[in-house]
């Protein structure tokens, strides 16, 4: 876990090679830094910390720079992003590696130099030699995204350092309203924590107060309100987006596209699919698939198939110019939200 081999790292257990693989940007980043600040300090970055682009440099060529003896100082550290070279995919760049002197190199690397190869993939090609050898001689580092037992981790990780708690609902929420984005989720953790100052309590007021809503987690509580039978509450808020220029048809788009993985979900779960399956099924993040299965529970098959069929003839007559599109919406809330 991401996470966990970020708090491993420390001044005195850096490898002299890393691997840090997966797409969870913000991570490798941060593990990436953290291992620069342990190997340099601020003087020694100038001159012994060098950043590569293996879409634009060689492998050979970044090699020799971590061979070269430090300048004033103790320890180098090479950082080579994009090393696409461990995954199947054909490298769209016309950059030759000499995957053998990488090979050479991992196996007996310079006691003063550390390398880092970032590789920002969903899946190395395992059956190359060079990955193998990566995976077992080098320190292997994990960064896909979060899960929601990670992202909750993460959390309270972040809370620890100022004595700042948070309850379970108000942790429930904002990953509700902000998803499984680390980089969103740190910000909106770092505002309400000046909020509410070291040693305090975040609780779901204070996500709702401060948190900003994106379109999606508008339409996300929108739909909350309809299957609650608030009607209201529904216009109310539907009134909201249209007074901040949120187009009808895109709103409508975004009930659409979740109430079809609601009904998806439902279809599957009653088919014996667990939430994991339905994730890998219909290729959404199973934080996506919980909330949509917990949204199902309020609904009949046949219903879903109802509102679905109300969906795309709203869609019809908006791009046909039958009636205003923001009545259609209207129209389609009102029926649903009774």
């Amino acid at each position: 876990m991401a996470v966990d081999s970020l708090k491993s790292i420390t001044k005195n257990n850096i490898a002299p090679v890393y691997l840090i693989h997966g797409v969870n940007a913000f991570m490798s980043k941060k593990i990436r830094d953290k291992i620069v600040d342990y190997t340099l300090n601020e003087e020694d970055k100038e001159f012994n910390l060098s950043l590569y682009d293996l879409e634009e440099t060689s492998i050979d060529q970044v090699l020799e720079d971590a061979e070269t003896l430090p300048f004033l100082g103790d320890k180098r550290v090479v950082v080579a992003k994009n090393a696409a070279f461990l995954t199947a995919e054909k490298s769209k760049d016309k950059v030759e590696h000499d995957l053998a002197k990488l090979q050479q190199y991992v196996e007996k690397p310079p006691s003063f130099s550390t390398l880092i190869l970032l590789a920002p993939y969903e899946k190395l090609d395992e059956r190359k030699k060079i990955t193998k050898l990566l995976k077992k001689q080098a320190a292997y580092i994990e960064a896909n995204e979060f899960g929601e037992k990670e992202m909750k981790q993460w959390i309270h990780n972040l809370l620890s350092k100022d004595g700042v708690n948070m309850d379970e609902e108000a942790v429930t929420m904002l990953i509700q309203l902000v998803g499984l984005n680390v980089t969103l989720v740190t910000n909106e953790i770092e505002k309400m924590v000046l909020y509410v100052g070291q040693g305090g309590v975040i609780t779901k007021e204070v996500v709702l107060k401060l948190v900003a809503k994106t379109l999606e987690q508008n339409v996300f509580t929108l739909i909350d309100a309809v299957i609650q039978r608030k009607v209201s509450t529904a216009l109310n808020m539907y009134q909201d987006l249209l007074r901040n220029n949120e187009e009808p048809i895109k709103i409508l788009s975004l009930l659409a596209t979740q109430f079809r993985l609601i009904y998806h979900t439902k279809q599957l779960s009653s088919q014996g699919y667990g939430q994991q399956q339905i994730a890998q099924t219909i290729k959404v993040h199973p934080f996506r698939v919980k909330i949509a299965l917990q949204q199902s529970r309020s609904f009949e098959e046949q219903q879903l198939k109802g509102i679905l069929k109300d969906l795309a003839e709203a869609d019809y007559e908006m791009k046909t110019g039958k009636m205003d599109k923001a009545l259609i919406l209207q129209l389609f809330l009102l029926k649903r939200a009774q």
